[in-house]
């Protein structure tokens, strides 16, 4: 057993579309030490979004087996798998996905009074959060108040809320421009550095990748590199 704290095996992925089936993943094997930067980069189709949903438990693989610290989460229930999920991987995605009604300290305290957090401690960690994100003055902006950037700053802090050991970012500057791009870049590896967080992050910005310690390139459902720096 390899001494990396997520050891990934195997991993495939069917989809039926109709009478055809299309095998997204054919075989992923990898090891991810914690606290590890990576990027993972590919052309459209390559698998990386349904690789990174596998690994964030979203989908469960088609076979293949994936360990968090020697724990197989795949073999856990549903129920068990939405809880462990709660509770250590946190998402950004390229749209932030915020409740437009909710402040920003609203929307980020939101999973932990789902996961049973009182609402004073949980104020309390999403305001240090949203403090190191540069937002504190900020909070109590609803959505439609804050720029494309600040948005995604608030998705950022809202996945950091219930302190997760691994930090999943698919796309998440893909909507934004050059400059409000390289602030949630550098706000993504700051809170990585900050909350002891793996990160795992999917673009098409190659200076995004070249800042990384660690490039994984997908091609056709396989990992083509994995470049150590």
């Amino acid at each position: 057993m390899s001494s990396a704290d997520i050891v990934i095996r195997g991993i495939r992925k069917t989809f039926s579309l109709g009478a055809k089936s299309v095998e997204a993943l054919r075989g992923i094997d990898l090891d991810i030490s914690k606290g590890e930067l990576v990027c993972i980069m590919g052309a459209s189709g390559a698998g990386k979004s349904t690789f990174l949903h596998i690994l964030g438990t979203v989908e469960r693989p088609t076979s293949g087996q994936i360990t968090y610290d020697s724990r197989d989460i795949f073999g856990m229930s549903d129920d068990e798998l939405s809880e462990f999920r709660n509770k250590n991987i946190g998402f950004v995605f390229q749209f932030h996905h915020l409740l437009p009604d909710f402040t920003a300290l609203e929307n980020v305290i939101m999973p932990a009074l789902i996961g049973g957090t009182n609402m004073k401690e949980a104020t309390d960690i999403a305001a240090d959060i949203l403090k190191n994100l540069g937002l504190s003055d900020r909070m109590e902006h609803k959505p439609a108040e804050l720029s494309g950037g600040e948005q995604q700053r608030v998705a950022i802090a809202r996945a950091l809320i219930m302190k997760p050991s691994l930090l999943l970012a698919d796309e998440p500057t893909g909507n934004l421009d050059t400059a409000a791009g390289n602030i949630v870049f550098d706000m993504l590896l700051k809170a990585s550095e900050v909350y002891k967080t793996t990160l795992i992050l999917v673009t098409h910005n190659d200076a995004f990748s070249r800042n990384m310690p660690r490039l994984i390139k997908m091609k056709d459902g396989l990992i083509e590199e994995d470049i150590k720096r």
